[in-house]
């Protein structure tokens, strides 16, 4: 972490799991590239041990090994303008854009709340605090990340290089702690419900982008998890195709913060699954 902290990640590139799928090999290295190239070579090899707990594991196959791996890289790979910056450098370095080109400008709306997340906790959260309390969280701020100019690209270049912080920040941890549940998750389906396994792999991509659209899809996720996942798992719910219950709720999803559609499905749901089971205890 120190090393990361001062922007001096040197350990060398993660290997490949051993006993990895054969189809999977192609798609853990592009992970790992993309990960150093988004954070480093420890990040990168977080991402291959978070893999490595499922390499051989009972239940899943190379399909759903090839899906973990794929998600879980484009979740760790979250957008925050620390990213965006690191892209459309990339962009330069490719050949596409480049001072003088006169390229449009890349405009990102972020919420006041994302923005000051990215920055290192023991500074954010007093902030955070402070716009909590006069209910400027969800204020939206349009940042351009441009390269018309020299000084737009020395910009960007400042912007990627607070990567060296991004692991101390209060988006990080929460990025962090999702990622440990949604594994745990999938680790305790295979053991409870397999058939439901796969369909629990698929809810990350209910999480994308940036802005509204990531905190609404961050928000739905739980939902479905705390209503319907962990308590079919923990033997609360006797919900007997948990799988169909999943894609029954986010099929219900709708862009709403008060979640009404998605809520109601939920209930309906469970109301549906208590009602079976105590008329089979019944009968």
């Amino acid at each position: 972490m120190l090393a990361d902290f001062i922007g001096e990640d040197q350990d060398a590139p993660p290997v490949l799991p051993e006993g990895l799928p054969e189809p999977a090999v192609p798609l853990v290295s592009e992970g790992i590239h993309r990960l150093m190239d988004y954070q480093g070579a420890s990040y990168a090899q977080l991402y291959v041990d978070r893999l490595q707990r499922f390499v051989g594991m009972r239940g899943v196959d190379d399909a759903m090994f090839c899906e973990i791996a794929r998600l879980m890289a484009a979740r760790m790979s979250y957008q925050d303008p620390i990213r965006i910056a690191q892209l459309k450098l990339a962009e330069i370095d490719a050949g596409a854009d480049g001072p003088g080109m006169h390229s449009a400008d890349d405009i990102r709306k972020f919420r006041l709340d994302e923005l000051i997340g990215a920055l290192p906790a023991v500074v954010a959260e007093p902030v955070l605090g402070a716009l909590e309390r006069i209910h400027w969280t969800h204020r939206s701020l349009s940042i351009s990340f441009s390269t018309k100019s020299r000084w737009g690209i020395r910009r960007l270049k400042i912007e990627a290089s607070l990567r060296r912080w991004r692991r101390f920040s209060v988006r990080y941890g929460r990025e962090r702690a999702w990622v440990e549940r949604w594994l745990h998750m999938i680790g305790r389906s295979l053991v409870k419900q397999p058939t439901a396994a796969n369909e629990i792999v698929q809810t990350a991509d209910m999480i994308q982008g940036y802005g509204d659209p990531y905190r609404q899809g961050f928000a739905d996720w739980h939902a479905i998890v705390d209503g319907l996942v962990k308590p079919t798992l923990d033997g609360v719910l006797p919900l007997a195709d948990l799988a169909a219950a999943i894609a029954e709720a986010r099929a219900a999803a709708r862009p709403d913060p008060r979640q009404a559609a998605l809520k109601r499905a939920i209930a309906e749901i469970s109301a549906r699954a208590l009602s079976t089971s105590a008329h089979a205890a019944a009968g």
